[in-house]
């Protein structure tokens, strides 16, 4: 049994010929890189930099300290507060001791050197009064592990042989960092010391010199835990993997439509080893009931997983299976209710959502919910290094979490409270789920880009690898990799379909908005249309909008909270047009389609409903071919008149666009069209023939 992988000094002697800001910027980033050293957003660097005081002109001790957000990995020089050294060391003169020590906070933004707009943290003194150029603060998984052991003050002793030291776990703010000063002070040969349950900080009196001892530091650790640590930390395993893709499916849809019966939920699932190796043990839910220990781990995980029972016996017992995860989830929020209620004060903010972040599954994996896609990620990684930290401790000694009062004293801190009340509110489709076929032509790509505008998460499907790739690839750059994914399909195929809905539900937890755009056009006047046409036409336009409507639709069901259908159809739908008649019968039979989804699916609050365009002709892929050429000989004019042609024909004289198309989806599938079925919305800028009747 190994524990980890040693971390390798990547430090670059280049590197020393650069400023000092940028030699910091490289360090944090080097650090940031590994979340073997830190998590994603975790940790935080410094540097006291001299610089030229821009009112008189004075050289001054200015500290750079990673500002409160963030992530050492990107971090650039803009994420960084920076504060005047003399005004921090004044503030020792003000501070009333440690129950006032989160009023210090207020004061940070008064010593802000060059109207720097990035909020310092309130790990600012930790770094100030360090009495060093460089300090590196991480959370590496192997020291946390040596800190959560039931005597891990001895055995931090015993690694490092007196050249660390060790203060007992205290919850981050002024009265920490100034007795990191004093324990510095007093110990002249230490290079680094150990916060109990939080993490590590180290320094040099150089970029290099700071760098080398955070990873010398790590690397010791990760030697010792290798070479010591017991064949099975967490007990013998007891189960084994399971890969039934269907099940997997129904128990996914499962446990997040009952999650997000208030809030909705994504998906992020977890089925790596380090995860697998946990979830299967003996002893799985004797440590996961310890809880969390660091700090920056249970603010985004919770102080504890929600771990459910071995489920596969309810393979073919989709309702029983409902009720036990309905039943263990009502026991989590009871639990974590009464936690709340034995632990708040006057003081403490409301109660927070009380559904668990991390289940824990045997056989299966890890999966985390939150209201978005980056948040349930990073929430899995944190907890990885959760399980990291419990295996190295377990491994050799026994594992021991924070006290419950001070997990909650973090948890609930009015300061972290503060931060959550600054956050922009949510958009409109924050926790949702969107399918959109079709979607690298011109309305199923304007369609995606307004959903991912209001936070939706989007997977993106069509037939042409190269456009799909490009649109993904647009749509990732701007928005970030996490909402947007992407999947070859052909709607006219069900295994295809399948797929795609299962690997949708793989993603991020569900389906709960279908737009069914996926299409071609074509035109033939009725004794030359083959049956060949007649066929295809029948399989993309009305057999491909079945299918992938037929298998959302019992994902949304098994989910149980609802959901929205929209098919773009076509103006020809209501007011068919010469010479394409296999077009107008296929996009007609989407009306109907549509009309009896809502007439079955009203009872599951499924809604279901219809946009009709017509001549959506810019950016189009289907007006960029022959149907171009077709509709031109059929209205009798030239090629480069059709745009002009279909727009005068429009009662408000208006060319249709697909941003205007995305706008009729955009609100069949929001909460200003809740009351709202089997309906028809024409975007055509006034078609008379096409008034429905």
């Amino acid at each position: 049994m190994r524990f980890q992988k040693t971390v390798k000094n990547k430090w670059q002697k280049k590197f020393n010929n650069k400023s000092k800001i940028e030699q910091l910027i490289i360090r944090s980033n080097l650090l940031g890189g590994d979340l073997r050293v830190t998590n994603f957003g975790g940790g935080n660097t410094s540097s006291k930099i001299i610089a030229k005081d821009p009112i008189n002109k004075n050289n001054q001790t200015i500290l750079y300290v990673k500002g409160s957000g963030g992530d050492l990995g990107s971090i650039k020089k803009e994420g960084f507060a920076s504060l005047y050294m003399d005004k921090l060391e004044s503030l020792k003169d003000i501070y009333r001791g440690f129950d006032y020590e989160d009023e210090m906070v207020d004061y940070y933004p008064m010593s802000t050197f060059n109207n720097n707009p990035r909020a310092a943290s309130i790990d600012t003194p930790l770094h100030a009064y360090v009495p060093f150029p460089e300090v590196d603060h991480t959370h590496p998984d192997s020291i946390i592990a040596l800190a959560t052991m039931k005597n891990g003050k001895d055995i931090i002793k015993k690694v490092y042989n007196n050249k660390i030291g060790w203060l007992d776990w205290q919850r981050p703010g002024f009265d920490l960092g100034l007795k990191m000063e004093k324990l510095i002070k007093n110990n002249k040969n230490i290079i680094g010391i150990v916060l109990g349950h939080h993490g590590l900080f180290t320094w040099g009196k150089t970029n290099e010199e700071c760098y080398k001892n955070s990873i010398d530091i790590i690397k010791k650790a990760q030697v010792y835990l290798n070479n010591s640590i017991k064949k099975f930390p967490f007990g013998k395993p007891i189960f084994k993997n399971k890969s039934s893709t269907e099940f997997e499916k129904k128990l996914i849809s499962t446990i997040r439509g009952n999650l997000s019966i208030d809030n909705s939920k994504i998906l992020h699932l977890d089925k790596s080893q380090t995860c697998l190796e946990f979830v299967n043990s003996q002893n799985l839910k004797k440590v996961a009931s310890i809880g969390t220990s660091c700090p920056d781990h249970f603010l985004r995980t919770k102080r504890l997983p929600l771990v459910l029972p071995s489920l596969s016996n309810l393979m073919k017992e989709e309702g029983k299976l409902n009720n036990v995860i309905q039943n263990h989830l009502s026991k989590y929020k009871e639990a974590y209710t009464k936690y709340y209620q034995r632990n708040k004060n006057k003081n403490s903010p409301n109660l927070r959502d009380s559904y668990p972040v991390i289940i824990l599954i045997p056989e299966y994996g890890m999966m985390s919910f939150a209201k978005n896609k980056p948040t349930a990620r990073v929430a899995s990684e944190f907890f990885c290094n959760a399980i990291n930290v419990m295996k190295g401790a377990e491994g050799i000694t026994k594992y021991t979490g924070l006290t419950e009062k001070e997990a909650f004293r973090i948890e609930y801190w009015e300061l972290e409270e503060a931060k959550l009340k600054r956050m922009p509110p949510e958009k409109e489709f924050a926790g949702k789920v969107a399918l959109i076929t079709g979607a690298a032509g011109g309305i199923g790509s304007a369609t995606a880009k307004k959903f991912l505008q209001q936070g939706c998460c989007v997977i993106l499907t069509d037939i042409d690898k190269k456009a799909l790739q490009k649109t993904h690839s647009e749509f990732a750059n701007s928005f970030g990799e996490d909402v947007v994914e992407s999947i070859l399909m052909d709607v006219t195929k069900e295994n295809e379909v399948k797929n795609a809905v299962n690997k949708s539900i793989e993603l991020y937890g569900g389906i709960d908005i279908l737009v069914a755009n996926a299409g071609f056009a074509s035109a033939a006047l009725f004794e030359k249309t083959s049956t060949k046409l007649w066929d295809k036409n029948m399989d993309v336009l009305s057999k491909g909008c079945f299918l992938i409507s037929r298998e959302v639709y019992q994902n949304m069901i098994t989910q149980n909270n609802g959901g929205s259908i929209i098919f773009i159809s076509s103006k020809n739908s209501l007011n068919a047009s010469k010479g394409a008649s296999a077009y107008s019968v296929a996009k007609s039979s989407l009306l109907h389609l549509s009309r009896s989804i809502a007439l079955e699916g009203a009872s599951f609050k499924i809604r279901s409903n219809v946009i009709n365009p017509d001549a959506v002709i810019q950016n189009s892929k289907i007006w960029s071919g022959d149907w171009k050429q077709q509709r031109a000989e059929g209205n009798k004019i030239s090629i480069n008149k059709v745009e002009e042609f279909y727009k005068n024909r429009s009662l408000l004289k208006v060319s249709i666009l697909p941003e205007d198309i995305a706008e009729g989806v955009y609100f069949f599938a929001s909460s200003k069209s809740i009351k709202s079925t089997g309906n028809i919305l024409n975007v055509d800028g006034g078609n008379i023939t096409s008034f429905t009747r």
